[in-house]
């Protein structure tokens, strides 16, 4: 059995090595991220249209995520009890530069970058203290994103998240892939994942723990991962049917309901697949284009002129409780959930 200890990223410490994936639109804000670093793993905020409660959202999206980022992270600080506290930044996020900066100059301990190879995240960061954390699906990415780094800022990862088949939201897979996870064979990509990492750390004599994500639900989750060399883990399903999570009491509901046949792949409208829980709005959208208000400026993949769907009001219903008007982005393992916990129960679970 694998000996569970701290997970340490440059001088943080995480007693738990835990840390709560972020989720986006609104799922982990101050709430859940505030309360898992509270109990010693580290909380991850989603900047992903972060400022959607804002009231001048709809005029001026940009502007109001920027400043509901210096807000979230300061209300987070008063919940952590001076815990580990990580924001997550897709890439593909329009003005994404921006983002990144105004999460470093409120003093944020971690960036966690995916959703596309954040490849000048460090000069983004300059020499802030704020620790960076790629996120990578492939031992090619892992080594495209470490090799530019060094060559260009010599600077390697603080850390490395590998995000797996069975995560929830986007996945940096092919839908074709996404229906055989078995022919995979994904435990044999993370192992090579982990050794070009250690490998690399080494070289430059440095250390970079290695997070693994996607599909983990349990601590027996975590210690198959850290038996093969990993160094702690990401979870973010589990911690959606929470009494701290950010997102409405009927959006938990659609989790403890879901059946496992009711979690689907899903084409999003951003270009990628992504795994979901099937429900109206999602039917309805196989039937057709639906109609949608002014563009929210999201992702830069996204035209809002030919989108069968405007994500960004789809995310926004569904974390405001209108359950059958949403997209209910969820992991492989939403349909274990049963009922509420609180994330002490949740993180006693996983404690060393």
């Amino acid at each position: 059995m694998a000996k569970i200890g701290p997970l340490v990223i440059g001088d943080l410490t995480a007693k738990v090595p835990l840390i709560q994936g972020g989720m986006g639109v609104g799922v982990s804000l101050s709430s859940l991220a505030g309360a898992v670093a509270a109990e010693g793993g580290i909380g991850v905020i989603s900047t992903a249209q972060i400022g959607y409660r804002e009231p001048d959202f709809d005029t001026d999206p940009i502007g109001a995520n920027l400043r509901a980022i210096g807000s979230e992270i300061e209300k987070v600080r008063r919940i952590a009890k001076g815990g580990i506290l990580g924001v997550n930044i897709m890439v593909a996020t329009r003005k994404y530069e921006e983002y990144v900066k105004a999460a470093v100059g409120a003093g944020i301990d971690l960036i966690i970058s995916g959703a596309g190879l954040p490849m000048d995240l460090p000069k983004l960061a300059g020499a802030a203290k704020t620790k960076l954390a790629p996120i990578v699906s492939s031992v090619k990415s892992a080594q495209v994103i470490m090799r530019y780094w060094w060559k260009k800022y010599s600077r390697l990862p603080d850390a490395m998240i590998i995000e797996g088949p069975l995560a929830g939201g986007h996945l940096g897979f092919h839908k074709e892939q996404l229906e055989d996870i078995a022919g995979l064979h994904y435990d044999d990509e993370v192992k090579a994942i982990i050794n070009k990492v250690d490998e690399t750390a080494s070289e430059h004599g440095a250390d970079i723990p290695v997070i693994m994500a996607g599909g983990v639900y349990t601590r027996g989750d975590m210690e198959h991962y850290l038996e093969m060399g990993a160094s702690g883990v990401q979870m973010a399903t589990r911690f959606v049917t929470t009494y701290e999570c950010d997102a409405d009491d009927a959006y938990k509901q659609a989790y403890i309901d879901a059946k496992k046949e009711d979690i689907v792949i899903v084409q999003s409208p951003v270009g990628m697949p992504g795994r979901a829980i099937l429900n109206p709005f999602m039917q309805k959208a196989k039937e057709g284009q639906i109609p949608h208000e002014k563009c929210h400026l999201c992702v830069s993949t996204c035209n809002p002129a030919t989108t069968p769907y405007c994500i960004t009001e789809a995310l926004v219903n569904a974390v405001s409780g209108k359950i059958d008007d949403g997209l209910l982005f969820c992991g492989a393992n939403a349909y274990r959930a049963t009922k509420l916990e609180h994330v002490k129960e949740i993180m006693d679970e996983f404690r060393p």
